[in-house]
């Protein structure tokens, strides 16, 4: 059997077994059964980068035709390229750390085995999305992810705040993919396929088609480009649909690395990257690409300056994250994007894990102004996501570094207004990353123990189980940016590594910025350091002053830009005025009045009405019979 199909398919037969049969295996059998699949589905995902780094390895696996109606015929298939190798490697490598560090984090929860089987499904999922060979595929995956994501945010279903979330995330998610939905029955009406090969070719061929969508004239493949992102925006949580992100922390933090750090959110920027042959023909959607990346990234990093949540913090930080990836996407600079997105899962996954370790060690607190002072009881934790945290904020020589500068040298080289807009803004950001980021560290280890409910002496380091995927993310968060930055961004090994798999129409600015602009940002974030450590330990006081002295501007911050409220006064309260107006007026008074309760009601009265008749008197019967027999012999004979 060909790796290839271990690699899909091991995980979803974890998830079927531990799902189905959990309840006989006992949860320690599904635990392992489950982390022992995923993790040889990550080992022959690396087998397979391998393949494809060392010779050039390309293949397209069908494993059964899907649909064949008329013109449209669609295959179940694996596609293996450079793209989908690196997907699969970042999806199985950080899946296999999560299953094996929940194994310890979810130690005392009943319900193991539902929680590994929805963590498989998930998995499985994603890898059929990152291997579809067409658009139909791509979007089985993308809902299969979604529905996987509603079940794991809303894992702890008894908890009223989880329930909401996941419902938040599944609707908001549902505004995207509807965009998604339109992008791909446009793809089908003017090609008449969705196979990623045939759309790809036919694209030069329709440049000039304009169509009218919404009453307004638009050129088809800007159209189909929006579309696409719109979907896009999504599932990776750019500014506008980006509500339903940090709610989903809601879950179990575990759900929360895998979902949040490296894999489902990710999927719209694989989306923008896989589309590349489309979108390097439309100029006006990578300039919107760019302008909702940048905007995305800075709003992510301002928001994160005032969240107390640890994981929202991190979460918002993903946010931003995300934000630097499109807006790569968005000056041509794919390849850029995939690297950040490599790096990125790394040291994000293990501040996520981090974070949860340190919740676990204070009994599910997540307030960092109710920690602080442990970094002597937790040092493996503390010394893990500091590393996470230097990598996260580009310190010189860590993953972040590499491709999170090269986002920003490659949009200054853009050369456009909105390239060298983007460039600012990205440094600005980095800056305002370096800070929040510090904050949570200093303010989670440094400075006065601030917990009264918890005795310091009660603290104790987590499980070796828990540790040990930190330290595998912490090699990876430490190493990858420097081993992988050739591979995926050098000028000529990385055209001989993505080959065919991203779409350059113009090749890539091979200049150098100027040297005060590179050294720009690493200065900038080494400075942070020590200011963020004076503000947040030294003197606390100085920080009290500023949002004193800045309420207005904290209480922004602090309500997150009032895009809830803001939604809530525009979408969910009038949606709920009229579902009220139709539930009490049309519903009950008109639905209910004169359908099922009105027959049901008609009914009743004439039973009751009958039932008189039925009083035992044999007179009252022969008067009934006579009056029938008179209406039937009436009926006979006008007939």
């Amino acid at each position: 059997m060909e790796f290839e199909y271990l690699i899909i398919f091991l995980p979803l037969v974890g998830a079927i077994i531990s799902g189905f049969f959990g309840k006989f295996l006992g949860s320690r059998n599904s635990e392992i059964l489950t982390s022992l699949f995923v993790t040889i589905s990550s080992i022959f995902s690396f087998l397979i980068f391998y393949k494809v780094f060392n010779d050039g390895y390309i293949n397209n696996l069908d494993i059964f035709t899907w649909i064949n109606s008329g013109s449209f015929n669609v295959n179940w298939s694996i596609k293996i390229d450079a793209l989908s190798s690196v997907m699969l490697v970042v999806v199985t490598l950080v899946s296999s750390i999560v299953h094996i560090y929940s194994i310890g984090y979810m130690s005392h929860d009943p319900h193991k085995q539902r929680f590994m089987s929805y963590l498989s499904l998930f998995t499985f999922s994603m890898l059929m999305l990152v291997t579809s060979d067409n658009f139909l595929q791509l979007f089985f995956g993308w809902e299969g992810v979604g529905l996987c994501s509603y079940f794991l945010i809303g894992f702890w279903f008894k908890k009223e705040s989880a329930n909401a979330a996941a419902i938040k995330a599944f609707v908001v998610n549902r505004v995207g993919d509807f965009g998604f939905a339109l992008g791909i029955f446009l793809i089908f009406y003017l090609f008449g396929t969705v196979n990623y090969a045939e759309v790809f070719e036919l694209i030069p061929q329709s440049l000039d088609v304009n169509l009218t969508f919404l009453g307004l004239s638009f050129n088809a493949i800007n159209l189909i480009c929006i579309l696409l992102f719109i979907g896009a925006m999504g599932k990776s949580a750019q500014i506008f649909l980006h509500t339903w992100l940090p709610d989903a922390m809601e879950g179990p933090t575990p759900v929360s690395a895998l979902i949040h750090a490296a894999t489902m959110v990710t999927a719209g920027v694989f989306l923008v990257v896989r589309c590349s042959p489309i979108y390097e023909y439309s100029p006006l959607a990578l300039n919107i690409i760019t302008i909702v990346g940048m905007s995305t990234a800075f709003f992510a990093a301002t928001v994160a300056l005032a969240q107390d949540d640890i994981k929202k913090i991190i979460a918002y930080s993903t946010c931003s994250q995300l934000g630097y990836m499109f807006f790569a996407a968005g000056v041509g600079a794919y390849n850029v994007a995939m690297f950040h997105l490599f790096t990125h899962a790394f040291f994000k996954a293990l501040l996520f894990l981090g974070s949860g370790s340190v919740i676990h060690s204070f009994k599910d607190e997540q307030n960092i102004n109710l920690m602080g002072g442990v970094w002597k009881k937790l040092p493996y934790s503390w010394i893990l996501m500091v590393i996470g945290t230097l990598a996260l904020t580009g310190f010189p020589f860590l993953s972040g570094f590499y491709s999170k500068d090269a986002i920003i040298e490659f949009a200054y080289l853009r050369g456009n207004t909105v390239g060298y807009f983007a460039a600012g803004i990205g440094v600005f950001t980095a800056l305002l990353t370096s800070i929040y980021s510090w904050r949570l560290m200093f303010k989670t280890f440094h400075g006065n123990y601030n917990n009264k409910k918890l005795n310091i002496s009660s603290l104790h380091e987590s499980p070796m189980v828990m540790i040990i995927p930190l330290i595998i993310l912490a090699i990876g968060a430490i190493f990858s940016g420097f081993l992988f930055k050739d591979l995926f961004i050098g000028i000529e090994s990385s055209s001989n590594f993505w080959k065919n798999s991203i779409f350059f129409l113009e090749p890539l600015s091979q200049d150098h910025p100027p040297s005060w602009f590179i050294f720009l940002t690493p200065i900038l974030v080494i400075l942070s350091i020590p200011a963020a450590y004076y503000i947040f330990v030294k003197n606390i006081k100085i920080t009290n002053e500023i949002v004193n002295g800045n309420l207005p501007l904290y209480n922004f911050l602090k309500n997150k830009w009032y895009f809830d409220e803001l939604y809530d006064y525009l979408f969910v309260n009038p949606s709920k005025k009229i579902g009220l107006y139709f539930w009490k007026k049309i519903d009950l008074r008109f639905i209910d009045r004169f359908g099922p309760d009105g027959i049901s009601n008609l009914i009743k009265n004439i039973s009751l009405f009958a039932v008189k008749f039925q009083n035992g008197f044999i007179y009252h019967y022969a008067f009934i019979m006579l009056l029938g027999f008179s209406a039937l012999l009436t009926f006979l004979i006008l007939r």
